[in-house]
C-alpha cells in the first residue's frame, strides 16, 4: 500500500517539513552527481555504522566528521532514487499535520530525535554490523507513530497493489499505519530469526516508529502544562 495523499487539511505552511524534503534532494544530487568519486565513499565517510558505536573506534575509510554525528548525517542521504522518492512521499503526506500540531521548531525537534531513536535501535539490533545505514526512513517513522497517535481516523487515499489488481482506495490512518508497522516488526524478527541481512533497517523503522509515537504524547503534555 502506497499513501498518495490524506483528506486531513493543515492550518500552516509546513516549511520545515518542505526544507527537510529539498535538503534530502539537495544532498541527494550532491551524493550522486556532483561529488567526484561517486556515492559509495560518502555512504562509508558519512552513514552510520553500528560497529564504530559499539566498539567506539573509526574504521577505515574514516568518518568525515566525528563518528557520533554521523547518526544526524545519515538522515540526509539515500542509496538511490527509489529509495529517496519512497521516503520523501510519506514525509509529505504524513508531515505537514504533525508540523501543524507542534509547531514549526517543535517539529524540527520531533524528526530530529526521532531519527536519533531509529538509529540507536539499528545499533542496538546490529552491534557488529559494518555496513553503513541511512536514509530518513527512520525519522519518517517517528512522523508516522505520531499521526497514528494523532489522526487515527483521517483517511488516506492510498495506491493498493495486489498481483494485478491495482486500485485507489480510501482507508483510515489506523489501518494503513498499523498494516505498515506490523510488516516492519514481522520482517525485523524473520531477519533475526534468520541471522541474515536483506538491506532493510528494520528495527531503524520500529525505533523511530515508537518513539515518535511515544513523543508525541509528551511534547503534547507539556503543551498543555505550560
Amino acid at each position: 500500500m502506497i499513501p498518495l495523499q490524506d483528506e486531513n487539511p493543515s492550518r500552516r505552511i509546513p516549511f520545515i517539513n518542505g526544507l527537510i524534503i529539498l535538503i534530502n534532494l539537495a544532498v541527494f544530487i550532491y551524493q550522486h552527481y556532483v561529488f567526484p568519486w561517486g556515492a559509495a565513499p560518502l555512504f562509508l565517510r558519512l552513514g552510520c555504522i553500528p560497529y564504530e558505536f559499539t566498539h567506539f573506534v573509526d574504521i577505515d575509510p574514516r568518518a568525515a566528521v566525528p563518528v557520533p554525528v554521523t547518526v544526524l548525517t545519515a538522515m540526509f542521504m539515500h542509496a538511490g532514487w527509489l529509495h529517496l522518492l519512497g521516503n520523501m512521499l510519506f514525509l509529505w503526506v504524513f508531515g505537514d499535520n504533525i508540523e501543524d500540531k507542534l509547531g514549526h521548531l517543535r517539529y524540527l525537534f520531533f524528526y530530529l530525535v526521532c531519527g536519533l531513536a531509529a538509529s540507536l535501535a539499528h545499533i542496538v539490533a546490529n552491534p557488529y554490523s559494518k555496513v553503513p545505514s541511512l536514509g530518513a526512513s527512520g525519522a519518517i517513522a517517528g512522523v508516522m507513530g505520531a499521526y497514528l497517535f494523532l489522526y487515527p481516523r483521517a483517511r488516506i487515499k492510498t495506491l493498493f497493489i495486489f498481483l494485478f489488481f491495482i486500485q485507489v482506495i480510501r482507508i483510515p490512518a489506523i489501518l494503513m499505519l498499523g498494516y505498515w508497522i506490523l510488516i516492519q516488526m514481522l520482517s525485523g524478527l524473520a531477519e533475526s530469526g534468520s541471522g541474515g541481512g536483506g538491506g532493510i533497517a528494520w528495527f531503524a523503522h520500529i525505533g523511530g516508529f515508537g518513539a515518535g509515537f511515544v513523543l508525541i504524547i509528551l511534547m503534547r503534555k507539556g503543551k498543555r502544562r505550560r
